[in-house]
């Protein structure tokens, strides 16, 4: 019988390029890191040739690493420092490079102008060969748990008792230092004042957020102003909202828009407001700024419906010409225009009272009128089933992928995490239209 011999010494000559399956994602990941343009990486590093200092990793290693990483759902610098010592993939993509999960933790959220722009020459890309058309796009919104916990919210007297505490707390640190200079070593007195400093300013932006989130609901009135406006003291910017399963809990509401023909993402942004009213503008702003054109169709879910973003966003005047793919009553709209794909509200309540939801109301406006009778129609309620098997699906592979809870805290590093997985879902989509021979020639 042949038994396993684990303690046998044995010599593999094999490099790990060849231990390395050529179907692996980490392949894709890296052919596409290759192709990017990085210059605004290196121009910040200082240890180059002439000049002191250890060498650094090469930006392409940890750019690879974290967009794998996202692929594989792994959101934390600690598992990936296990990761790029065990697993066979994580070490091809370092190519015996060592690496610490201070330095991967650290430029995961120190460059958001460079991810923002690879994710805007990404979509460039893929609308040099037609794969993105922007002839429809959907939006969709989701809550994602915030690193803060629910009793870090407090009340505005107990806020103002934390920000004495933190000051006493300042300037004891302070007095100690001048006092006593030998009490504790010099990096440790100086974490601890920096920790205390950090405290404090968390504790005054609670108190701004609680004035912010007071106002709100002075501003919606009723039952809002029943509970007193709360801060998080761990993360202000975190706000609580209604999740998915009725439960309340803090978190911020991250927005995808996706080209429902390629579904790759276009635009992403992250706001801490519970609702979605209002978030079309933004996002199909942002669009039009990355890619220099606004979607001709635009789809979304009852939770962005807005008179006051219907009457700026649908263009009811100018119809784009019959196609194909888009049937005459569906009428794009064309140039600056966007035509809104929305359910009316409460149109099953009006069916049971006999009325017809689609008919326009006396108070619409153009834009209203020509919205609410057009979603009325066969080929409207056809374009609108787009938005579930695109924005929905893409939400759901963000799930999958590990954006359930932030290990983050601030709006701004919130929304580099975002950006992580829309260029890490987009990077799949770009090996798929490569795989199909569109991307061949694109440099």
């Amino acid at each position: 019988m042949r038994v396993a011999q684990r303690d046998q010494i044995v010599m593999r000559m094999l490099a790990l390029d060849q231990m390395l399956p050529a179907e692996d994602e980490a392949r894709t990941v890296v052919a596409f890191v290759e192709q990017c343009d990085l210059s605004q990486l290196y121009e910040g590093i200082k240890s180059v040739e002439g000049n002191a200092g250890t060498p650094p990793i090469d930006p392409q290693i940890l750019l690879s690493l974290w967009l794998y990483a996202t692929i594989k759902g792994i959101g934390s610098a600690r598992e990936l420092d296990r990761q790029c010592r065990r697993h066979l993939a994580f070490q091809w993509i370092c190519g015996d490079v060592s690496v610490n999960y201070h330095t991967l933790s650290d430029f995961r959220v120190a460059h958001e102008a460079v991810l923002d722009q690879l994710l805007t020459e990404q979509i460039a890309q893929l609308m040099s060969v037609e794969a993105v058309t922007l002839q429809r796009v959907a939006q969709d919104g989701m809550r994602v748990r915030a690193s803060a916990g629910s009793s870090s919210f407090r009340r505005k007297p107990t806020l103002e008792e934390c920000l004495v505490e933190a000051q006493q707390q300042v300037t004891t640190l302070k007095d100690e230092l001048q006092t006593d200079p030998g009490a504790a070593s010099r990096r440790e007195q100086a974490a601890r004042q920096r920790a205390a400093v950090e405290r404090e300013q968390r504790v005054r932006d609670a108190l701004d957020a609680c004035a912010e989130v007071q106002a709100a609901k002075e501003k919606r009135g009723r039952d809002s102003l029943k509970s007193p406006a709360r801060g998080s003291t761990t993360d202000p910017d975190a706000r609580k909202m209604k999740m998915p399963d009725g439960g309340t809990r803090p978190a911020f509401n991250v927005q995808f828009a996706t080209d429902t023909a390629s579904q790759v993402i276009v635009g992403v942004d992250v706001t801490n407001q519970g609702t979605d009213h209002g978030l079309m503008t933004p996002m199909i702003e942002q669009i039009e700024e990355r890619t220099g054109q606004r979607p001709q169709d635009y789809l979304a879910d009852g939770g962005f419906n807005t008179h006051e973003e219907i009457d700026t966003l649908n263009d009811p005047s100018v119809s784009a010409p019959p196609s194909e793919n888009v049937p005459p009553s569906a009428g794009s709209a064309t140039g600056h225009g966007t035509k809104l794909y929305l359910p009316v509200r409460d149109a099953d309540q009006k069916r049971q009272k006999g009325l017809d939801p689609f008919v326009p109301l006396p108070s619409d406006t153009p834009a209203r009128a020509e919205w609410r009778q057009r979603m009325g129609t066969e080929s409207a309620k056809a374009i609108y089933r787009e938005r579930a098997s695109t924005a929905e699906c893409v939400n759901a592979l963000a799930r999958q992928r590990g954006l359930t809870q932030f290990r983050v805290r601030g709006l701004n590093k919130v929304k580099i995490i975002a950006t992580w997985f829309a260029l890490a879902h987009n990077v799949l989509r770009w090996a798929f239209f490569r795989s199909q021979g569109r991307l061949v020639n694109v440099t």
